[in-house]
């Protein structure tokens, strides 16, 4: 299911987060731009591994999870 999505979050956060993502209607990462991360995170299948890489894929772009 998540294969069929067009995404562009780092593969490096995994199959359950990135499919956690795409079912809260996230596929770009730009929309993780100033979303919590405790809302993130409170996404079944995200852990704080993931958030880690997903701000600094973020940070990388000029963007931010607080």
């Amino acid at each position: 299911m998540t294969e069929d999505v067009d995404h562009d979050f780092p593969r490096t956060i995994g199959r359950p987060a990135t499919g956690a993502l795409v079912h809260a209607g996230y596929t770009r990462l730009s929309q993780l731009d100033g979303v919590p991360a405790r809302d993130v995170l409170a996404l079944h299948g995200v852990g704080p591994e993931a958030v880690r890489l997903l701000q600094e894929a973020l940070a990388a772009q000029g963007m931010r999870m607080p």
